[in-house]
């Protein structure tokens, strides 16, 4: 026997000094430990469920690479089939293949060994390892995975899917599983996993659970400690994606969305405001509803049946800047407006007039349907001031993360009102609040982690009977869309006052 073949049966015999010695890579110990626990499984033929919930960024994807690689090599002088199904194809799937590619190419025993089959199918002698996509588009029955079974991003793959297409593709060997993903809801697939390997861990006393917070990584990654810290900053910890992504906290697939924790945070201690102060900024926000063309109303309360037009103004709070781990502006609610029925001529007329009088730095419209004319109408005198917003399940849904990030950490304030004050303003605020109190949410299962929130249809006041809309929280959420804007200190522009609006209805 050769000296190389001497080292190489040797290096084989310990996945860490295959890794090491073929690629100079040492693994972490949060990683070594579960990566030699699949090992042992598969070499031993254990089968078994083993559930690895890390961190977003944490080198997850880099333990399967090095398991397949060294797995590869191990059985090259057999037929043996490996299965890594990722949620999607583009990108996820690709980038599994492409981490795969790159450890093999660099790995010095593999690197002139390996091929690569039918764009998906990575080869080392006798030994396979394909890479399907688990979306609930894809025909997958029939792929064999009689050494090992690899399931990334666990959490997005939908459980039916799973049942039907993915388990038996481990069944006739027994062969060893493994669920990798980020903690999400406690009804995914890999919670109901991680259920399931802990029963088993609990039975034959091999660990077959690993969940891990960004603590634990930051213990060993300090510069991961300083990025998570960064993260919490902007989103604040009680975010759900801080949760999940980086504490690996699960979080509830639906629910109220503003417990009152949450509406704790928004309940501010300055006054409303009819008039601008000098020196402030000033931005608006506008949910825009339909219009009623019987209605001779100018400005309606809105408690009965009908949608609300409903307008959002706040102060900028420019201290944030001054943060280097926020960067972000906070924002001060001191007025509302909101008009039933109106028509969008009217409405033209009164939020141009507002715009112009509070000297808006920018506009944030609800350009959705019958909101497109109006928005289009504000931005010829307005111009750039005016940001339109498009209402879909997705911009919905990125709305709705943005907005509790902006209440987690602290930047979204309501102006604070006398108790028993009969005001109009009084009144709008009491109602946002309650808006906010019957929000429900709920998690679309998938890897677009889509949130669908609003005000249940049909939900009523239980003491009026009045229907509970969403409007003013809508058009309070909106503002979370300023937050990319380039703010940064200046000196404060001077109140222009409005001129009169009907000059610019020409064309309307």
């Amino acid at each position: 026997m050769t000296a190389l073949e001497e080292l190489l049966k040797k290096i084989l015999r310990n996945p860490h000094d295959f890794i090491y010695y073929s690629s100079g890579l040492t693994l972490r110990a949060y990683q070594a430990e579960p990566a030699q626990a699949i090992i042992d499984s598969v070499l031993g033929k254990q089968g078994g469920n083993f559930v690895i919930i890390f961190p977003r960024q944490s080198g997850k994807n880099e333990i399967q690479a090095q398991i397949q690689a060294y797995l590869l090599t191990v059985f090259s002088k057999r037929e043996a089939e490996m299965v890594s199904i990722s949620p999607t194809w583009k990108p996820q799937s690709f980038n599994a293949m492409a981490r795969l590619e790159r450890v093999l190419a660099a790995n010095l025993i593999t690197r002139d060994l390996w091929s690569k089959q039918r764009d998906y199918v990575y080869r080392v002698g006798g030994a396979r390892c394909y890479f399907l996509s688990g979306s609930p588009t894809t025909n997958i029955v029939g792929a064999t995975a009689n050494t090992l079974l690899s399931i990334d991003e666990a959490q997005d793959i939908r459980i039916d899917k799973f049942d039907k297409e993915i388990a038996p593709m481990a069944a006739s060997t027994n062969a060893t599983r493994v669920f990798w993903g980020t903690a999400w809801t406690s009804n995914t697939l890999l919670a109901r996993e991680e259920k399931t390997a802990a029963a088993q861990q609990q039975k034959d006393g091999i660990r077959r659970v690993w969940r891990l917070t960004c603590d634990q990584v930051a213990a060993e990654i300090p510069p991961y400690g300083d990025f998570v810290a960064d993260q919490v900053a902007k989103l604040g910890r009680n975010h759900p994606l801080v949760k999940t992504q980086y504490y690996s906290e699960d979080i509830d697939a639906e629910g109220g969305l503003f417990p009152p924790s949450r509406l704790i945070q928004i309940r501010g201690v300055h006054p409303p405001q009819l008039v601008p102060a000098s020196g402030q900024i000033y931005v608006m926000a506008l949910d825009v509803a339909g219009e009623d063309e019987e209605s001779k109303d100018t400005l309606t309360f809105a408690t009965g049946a009908r949608d609300a037009t409903a307008l959002t103004l706040a102060r900028v709070n420019l201290d944030g800047l001054r943060d280097p781990g926020l960067l972000l502006p906070a924002y001060e609610i001191v007025y509302r407006q909101q008009w039933v029925g109106v028509k969008h001529t009217m409405l033209y007329a009164q939020i141009l007039n507002l715009a112009r009088v509070w000297n808006v730095k920018y506009l944030v419209c609800d350009a959705t349907g019958v909101g497109a004319g109006l928005t289009s109408f504000l931005a010829k005198p307005l111009g750039e001031k005016v940001i339109p917003f498009v209402f879909n399940a997705s911009t919905k849904s990125k709305l709705g993360w943005a907005f509790l990030a902006l209440v987690d950490t602290g930047r979204l304030a309501d102006y604070a009102t006398p108790q028993g004050d009969p005001s109009t303003l009084a009144q709008l605020s009491t109602a946002f609040f309650q808006q906010l109190e019957y929000c429900q949410y709920e998690i679309i299962p998938g890897p677009e982690k889509r949130l669908a929130w609003a005000v249940p249809d049909g939900t009523r006041d239980p003491a009026s009977g009045d229907r509970i809309h969403d409007d003013l929280l809508l058009s309070a959420a909106l503002l979370s869309c300023l937050d990319d804007k380039p703010w940064a200190f200046s000196q404060p522009s001077a109140i222009i006052q409005a001129p009169d609006p009907l000059d610019d209805m020409k064309g309307f």
